[in-house]
């Protein structure tokens, strides 16, 4: 909020200080630093090389006939499945139950990360149908691949993230409904 109304204010360096100091604070949500240097590099601010590459989350996004299915893990734990219909589950790390498969899909995204750079362009529409997008959240921006799912779970990427990303969204929907 006080990043925002610095820029507001056109005050860019306020709003760059704040913004920094949010990639600084421990024990925030995952999402927090993505969305923080998200717009520290709209502001021309990169992230130095030792934290360029940090995974902070990995999001799965299949093309479904009517919308798509997508399965999140993070870096602090959280996880999300939500369902083309509109169902979805929202894990907060209740419990260390998910911490394996989480921990799979994060360490996948970490490798697949290291091989590829960073997106530079507007972000793709979601997934058509039969498709599927693999995306590695880094302060350095968005990471992914994307292509027919079929064939993207028998290349080795593809795979490695596609497997543990299907073991955490079964995970997830076999959760006690709340």
């Amino acid at each position: 909020m006080q990043a925002r109304k610095s820029l507001e204010a056109r005050e860019t360096a306020a709003a760059i200080k704040t913004l920094r100091q949010i990639t600084d604070m421990p024990g925030l949500e995952s999402r927090h630093y993505v969305q923080a240097w998200h717009f520290l590099r709209g502001l021309g601010v990169n992230p130095p090389a030792d934290q360029a590459k940090i995974v902070h989350g990995v999001v799965v996004e299949v093309g479904m006939e009517n919308g798509a299915d997508i399965v999140a893990a993070y870096g602090d734990g959280s996880a999300r499945y939500l369902n083309f219909s509109g169902a979805g589950v929202f894990w907060e790390r209740a419990d260390d139950s998910l911490d394996a498969e989480i921990e799979a899909l994060l360490a996948a995204g970490r490798e697949v990360a290291k091989l590829i750079g960073p997106w530079d362009k507007e972000r793709p529409d979601v997934p058509s149908n039969g498709n599927v997008r693999l995306n590695m959240l880094t302060p350095s921006g968005l990471h992914f691949g994307y292509g027919d799912f079929a064939t993207l779970a028998k290349d080795p990427m593809g795979a490695a993230l596609i497997n543990p990303a299907t073991r955490l969204m079964v995970k997830l929907t076999e959760l006690p409904k709340q």
